[in-house]
Parts: structure tokens; C-alpha cells; sequence
């Protein structure tokens, strides 16, 4: 223990006694810590979140589509069978399942290190690599734009987004290192002991990145940094135009894995190797030259063409062939690669070609959609091609920690951090029920307000409504004998509907969700009582069974969104402009000319033009989500079913960017049961889902003669006799 004056004593004490943080100088005076250079920044935490969320599986796509129904013998010569068994519908029973999951990736990588997920992970050997693009570009924001026809519409980011937002760059440069700094750590601790990381920079974070990345690995355990060129663009005025972004390179220890690549030759150099005289040592490799750290060229060049068929406008999208060298150079088959802001999902798509298994993750509902169409096209190829592929699953977490929508002041004592906690939580809830024009209610546990009759109760502003959330609603409604629930939230866990309102009307309760517009924050609009809470979309499906087959026929599907107001952009456009709004579940572009005359052009021409994608789970009811939790008795983990389903895609139907056409009917499917539920669910443009549960009867295979005489005593019960035959019918009109 290092040897204190007298009157830094003194001083030590006078600062614990006022319960402030001591000095920056104390740090190095009271604690051994021989490192010579050490990074500080507004508020930096050494601090990294250790807690254990259950991942709930929402989705399992293993067949990407079948066009033919299956007997239970199965399929034949399938190739998936070289890598895990499989059950008579071509669903995977073993072996690693890829995961694509949804939330916010501090927790994910938390739960992913410390819960019993984590057991699975180090039976396949660990995550081998790891490549992160984060969001270190200040202006990106959450906003996508989606093609309607020839339009163009900026969907702007939902208020959970732009929360993550403000936490990445609400103090600028402060609060991305404190971001990205807790993040790098879980990651280290979260990659084998021969596993590398790489991460993706420009000129805006690149020291910063390094810097912490030196701290985090150590400088010793950096391997390269490689230059990342690419073309495109007008050059600038006044500075040297900006033609490379950086590649870290790290490793985990002394030990990582490193594939020798080549690129090809230059003409130079192989009209050199041609020419050279006999007894020279210039010699040209039949592979290539060897790679280097600055990587240009064709293959990973920067901008992909709006033609390239990879190309998903996709804001952060990079090249495939960018991620194949990484994940070809230092990952083998079969080993685990991780993206951790997998954005349009370029790292799965890639390790899922190269016979790498993959978890990836995102915070955007959207980014999820565009990953989980960008697998399901590979593994339509890879299917094609004979050649093998994995299952892969969508999952979020089970529960959340609640935390506060603005947050709260950190120097605070925690008492007093608490309160302020209290206060602002108020304060937001007494902001929504204004708006929806509630009425406060008090003693009760869970609700918070009352309207025509219906209780309220509002959801979290920065996180998902999730199924816990709504099982306390249920508990108390049963306790307090209520009926009617209005359930107001900003976002809703995937797969959440409609099962847990079938629940909750079985017991009596009606429970109608509505989302919670951006626009509560606007003070006039709430003043003039102009918010509107929408529903969600609700989609309609027709049976159509023949024999022991069904299919699904998809007949409607309505959405009530906003963004913007029609009327409120016609007046507030000037001459000879434009704009795109979403007015209640409608996409109309507002447009004034040169003579004030306001037009108004309806974009969703039919119900249709709102759906990007829709699939179908044939037998809802045959596989239970299980999820493993630490029994609190014994402190062990345990399995336990959490009343849910998944969802497990059989056929899909979705717009590429080549082909923007839907099919609205599904291949049939054989049925070996008299009554099955069948699951369809539906994705919007913005990538929402939504899914409905139909309960459809099925003859299994009765004769000619039970067929005959079931139909008979349907006609004695109903008091009358078989309809004439048509064509007797048709004979007796001829004749008159």
C-alpha cells in the first residue's frame, strides 16, 4: 500500500466523509497500477453489466420453402441430413441453430456471457471471430428510407430509437466511447482464447477506437490495421479527398487463426514475371500475391452499384466480399462468427455461404426483417445448390430490466437518484394519459388511468412491451375483477400477438394494444387533443383445405400508423414542394404548386402495398419455447415452458429488389390431424410484424362411403335432403 502524507490523509477523508468521488490523482496514490497511459473521458465506468436475461425463440426458419406436401416418411437425399437429424416435416431436431436476435446488445452480449446459452456456445468451441460495424457515423440516426412504387418515404426512427441514439451520441464522442468501451469488453470476455475481433472505423472514431481497443486487448494483442480503400464520390475542395476506412485487427491472445489469402496480380507485375531471363529468382506463385493490409479493388470496393444484386439500400451495407476475406482469413468451417450490429446482415450471409456457423444481433426491428429475408434468400440458394445449410432462429429477451426514459443525474446520492427516478416516471405517465385523455387512477398496482370505461395501463418508453409485462396485466385484472384494458405501448415484443390477447380473453379480459405515437412529446399537439394512439394492424386469411391438404390464402391486412399529418404538411409547404407522410395507415405525397394548389396522390394504392412479406406455420401448437432459468431454491438452471409457441416458418412469400411482386396464396401442406392451428404472420414495409392463430378443421382420409354418409346426416340434422346434382339441373333447363 503506497505511503499517504498527513494532509492527503486528511484530504481523503474530508472527500469520503461528503460522499464525493476523490481526486483523479488518488488512483494512482492508493492502488497499484504501474500503467503508464490510461484513458479517461466523461463518464467513463469500469463497470460492465453482469446481468441475465432468458432469450425467448420467436421464430425457426430450417425449410426455407417447400412447394410439395411431405408423408411421415419424410424427405429423401436431403443433404441437411450430412449435419443433423431431422423429423418428417424437415424441421432440424439437432446440432447448433444460427441466431439472429433482436435488443439492445449490451444485454445481449451480458446474457449471452453469463447465461446458460453460454454452455451451448463453448460446446461448439466459442465464438472464433467477431466483426462489429458500430454506428460511429454521428448523422445515423435510425431513419430508413422505403421504396413505394417510383416514391421515395423517410420513415423516421420510433421513440426506443432515438433513445439508442441519444445514448450513443447524446454527449457526442463522451457517450459513443462509453458506449462502444463496456461493449468491447463484454466481447473480449465473450471470444475464445484463440479468437480475434475486427472492427470497423473511419476517420472520425479511428483513434478514439484504437485507443480503447489497446486498453481493453492490449497493444500487445494487436495485429493489424489494415486500410480499407475504395473509389466513388466527387473529390472535395481544400482538403485531400477521403478514400480509406480502417480494419483493427485484434486478438484475444498469442494464439489466432490466420487463413493465407491471395489477391490477383497486376498487369505489371505479370508482364515482369513473363519477361524475366532464364536464372533470375523472380518467381510468380500460382495463387496470387499475398495479401497485404491495404485492401482495394473490384472485390471489396466501397460503394456497391444500385444495380449489384446484393445491394439492399441499406445505409450501412458493406460488400460481400469486404466480410468474406474476414471471415474466410480467420475463422474455419463449422467455427462461430459474431455481428453485433449486424445492420442488413452481410456477416451471417456471409458465414452461412463459407459453412460458418453465426449469432448476430441488432437493436431495429427493421435490420432483423432485412437480415431474416437476406438468410432465408441463402438458404433458398444454398437448398438449391444442393448444398448444406443450417437452421437459424429469431430471438429477443424474455424480461427487461426497466430503466428510465430520460434518465437520471449520476452524481447523485442514490437516495436521491431514486426520487428523481420516481418524479420523472410520473411525470412521463401523467404526459401520456393527458394525451390519450385518461384519467389518473391511484392504489393500484400495475394500471395507471381510466377512459370511458376501459383501464390504462402504459407500457415503457425505451423498451418493448414484453409478455411478463402483459401476464402482471392479466394477474391484476383477475384480482381486481377488470374487464376492459386499453394497453398503450411505443414498441411490442416480436411475436407477442395475437396468443396473449386469446389468453386473456379466455379469462374473461379484453385487452385492446394501441401504439403510442412520437407526437405525445409535442406539447400543442396534446393541448389540442391531436394524438392518435393506433391500433395494431390486423391481418384477415381464408383456409383452403382439399383432402387432407391446406393452404393459406392471405385476403386483407390494415394498418392505422401516422407519421406526420396530411393537413399539417399542405400548410406548411411552400410553392412548388412536396412531402411523404403516413396519415392513419395511408401513404400519400402532399404536393403544392407554383400557385398554392394542393394536391394529394394515395401512394398505397391497395392493401398489398403494405406488406413486404408474410409466412406460414402449418401447426402452430407443435413446438413449445422453452427457455432455461436459475431455479432460486436450488441455483440451478432449469427448463420451463413459458406458455408460448414457436413460430416455425414452413413457406414464405416476399418482395426482393428484383422481383417486387406477392404471392397471396401458399403451397398446400398435408395435415395428419382432424383439427390443426395454423400461424400466418405478416411483416409491413417498416418491418412490424403482426400474426394471427386460425383454428381449421381437416378430413383425414374417410371413404367414399363415410364421406357419403357423413353428409347425409349433416343434411337429416339440418331437416332437409341433398342438393340436386348440377348437372341434372343443367339437363332440365335444356329441356324447357
Amino acid at each position: 500500500m503506497p505511503k499517504l502524507s498527513e494532509t492527503e490523509k486528511q484530504e481523503v477523508v474530508r472527500f469520503l466523509e461528503a460522499g464525493k468521488p476523490l481526486p483523479e490523482k488518488y488512483r494512482f496514490l492508493l492502488f497499484d497500477d504501474k500503467r503508464e497511459v490510461e484513458l479517461v473521458w466523461n463518464g467513463k465506468n469500469n463497470e460492465v453489466t453482469n446481468v441475465v436475461l432468458p432469450f425467448q425463440v420467436i421464430e425457426q426458419v430450417d425449410e426455407p420453402r417447400s412447394e410439395t406436401t411431405f408423408s411421415k416418411e419424410g424427405k429423401k437425399g436431403d443433404t441437411q441430413n450430412l449435419l443433423f437429424s431431422m423429423d418428417d416435416r424437415g424441421r432440424q431436431l439437432t446440432g447448433w441453430t444460427n441466431k439472429l436476435i433482436w435488443g439492445d446488445n449490451k444485454l445481449i452480449l451480458s446474457s449471452l456471457k453469463n447465461g446458460p446459452l453460454r454452455d451451448e456456445i463453448e460446446k461448439q468451441g466459442g465464438i472464433k471471430l467477431i466483426y462489429i460495424d458500430p454506428p460511429f457515423d454521428v448523422g445515423a440516426d435510425f431513419s430508413m428510407d422505403i421504396e413505394i412504387g417510383d416514391e421515395t418515404f423517410t420513415k423516421k426512427p420510433n421513440i426506443l430509437e432515438e433513445i439508442a441514439y441519444r445514448d450513443t451520441w447524446g454527449k457526442g464522442a463522451d457517450s459513443f466511447i462509453s458506449m462502444i468501451y463496456e461493449r468491447l469488453i463484454l466481447m473480449r470476455d465473450l471470444l475464445a482464447t484463440d479468437g480475434s475481433i475486427f472492427v470497423h472505423v473511419d476517420w472520425r472514431v479511428n483513434s478514439h477506437v484504437r485507443f480503447l481497443l489497446d486498453e481493453v486487448f492490449g497493444n500487445d494483442y494487436q495485429r493489424n490495421q489494415i486500410a480499407w480503400c475504395y473509389g466513388g464520390g466527387s473529390a472535395p475542395k481544400g482538403y485531400y479527398h477521403k478514400k480509406h476506412d480502417n480494419l483493427l485487427w485484434y486478438s484475444k491472445s498469442k494464439d489466432w487463426t490466420f487463413n493465407k489469402q491471395y489477391r490477383p496480380y497486376s498487369e505489371g507485375t505479370l508482364e515482369r514475371g513473363l519477361t524475366a531471363v532464364k536464372g533470375d529468382k523472380y518467381e510468380l506463385s500460382a495463387e496470387g500475391a499475398t495479401l497485404d493490409d491495404w485492401w482495394a479493388g473490384k472485390e471489396v470496393q466501397k460503394i456497391l452499384s444500385p444495380t449489384a444484386y446484393e445491394n439492399l439500400k441499406y445505409p450501412t451495407q458493406k460488400p460481400e466480399g469486404l466480410i468474406r476475406r474476414i471471415v474466410f482469413g480467420h475463422s474455419n468451417p463449422g467455427d462461430i462468427v459474431a455481428d453485433f450490429f449486424c445492420g442488413s446482415g452481410t456477416t451471417a450471409a456471409v458465414a452461412e455461404k463459407l459453412g460458418r456457423k453465426w449469432i448476430v444481433s441488432d437493436l431495429g426491428k427493421f435490420a432483423i426483417h432485412t437480415t431474416r429475408k437476406r438468410l432465408i434468400g441463402v438458404q433458398r440458394q444454398l437448398k438449391e445448390d444442393g448444398t448444406n445449410y443450417r437452421a437459424f432462429e429469431i430471438l429477443n429477451m424474455g424480461k427487461y430490466e426497466r430503466q428510465h426514459f430520460i434518465g437520471i443525474n449520476p452524481n447523485l446520492r442514490e437516495e436521491e437518484q431514486r426520487q428523481q427516478l420516481e418524479a420523472r416516471e410520473a411525470d412521463f405517465l401523467n404526459l401520456i394519459l393527458k394525451a390519450y385523455q385518461a384519467e389518473p387512477v391511484a392504489n393500484l398496482k400495475v394500471f395507471h388511468g381510466k377512459k370511458a370505461g376501459r383501464m390504462v395501463i402504459v407500457g415503457p418508453v425505451n423498451l418493448p412491451v414484453t409478455r411478463l409485462f402483459v401476464e402482471e396485466v392479466i394477474l391484476e385484472s383477475r384480482q381486481k375483477h377488470i374487464t376492459k384494458v386499453d394497453l398503450l405501448g411505443f414498441e411490442f415484443e416480436m411475436g407477442l400477438f395475437p396468443n396473449v390477447l386469446e389468453e386473456a380473453k379466455s379469462k374473461g379480459i379484453d385487452i385492446q394494444p394501441k401504439y403510442i405515437p412520437a407526437d405525445v412529446f409535442d406539447k400543442r399537439a396534446v393541448e389540442k387533443n391531436q394524438v392518435v394512439f393506433h391500433d395494431v394492424a390486423a391481418i384477415e386469411v381464408k383456409p383452403l383445405v382439399k383432402g387432407k391438404t391446406v393452404a393459406v390464402q392471405l385476403t386483407d391486412f390494415s394498418v392505422f400508423y401516422s407519421q406526420d399529418s396530411a393537413d399539417a404538411a399542405a400548410s406548411s409547404m411552400k410553392e412548388k414542394g412536396s412531402k411523404i407522410v403516413v396519415d392513419k395507415g395511408q401513404i400519400v405525397k402532399i404536393s403544392k404548386d407554383k400557385n398554392g394548389i394542393v394536391t394529394k396522390e394515395k401512394l398505397t394504392k391497395h392493401w398489398t402495398d403494405w406488406i413486404d412479406y408474410w409466412s406460414v406455420d402449418f401447426d402452430w401448437e407443435s413446438k413449445r419455447e422453452i427457455i432455461r432459468i436459475k431455479d432460486e431454491a436450488t441455483g440451478e438452471m432449469v427448463e420451463k415452458w413459458t406458455g408460448d409457441y414457436i413460430f416455425e416458418n414452413e413457406w414464405q412469400s416476399f418482395r426482393t429488389k428484383k422481383d417486387r411482386s406477392l404471392e397471396l396464396t401458399s403451397a398446400p401442406r398435408e395435415v395428419d390431424k382432424k383439427r390443426v392451428k395454423i400461424a400466418v404472420k405478416v411483416v409491413d414495409i417498416f418491418g412490424n410484424d403482426t400474426m394471427t392463430i386460425i383454428d381449421v378443421a381437416v378430413p383425414q382420409g374417410s371413404s367414399t362411403a363415410e364421406v357419403k354418409e357423413e353428409k347425409e346426416a349433416g343434411w337429416k340434422l339440418r331437416g332437409g335432403s341433398p342438393p340436386p346434382n348440377p348437372l341434372f339441373k343443367e339437363q332440365a333447363k335444356k329441356k324447357k
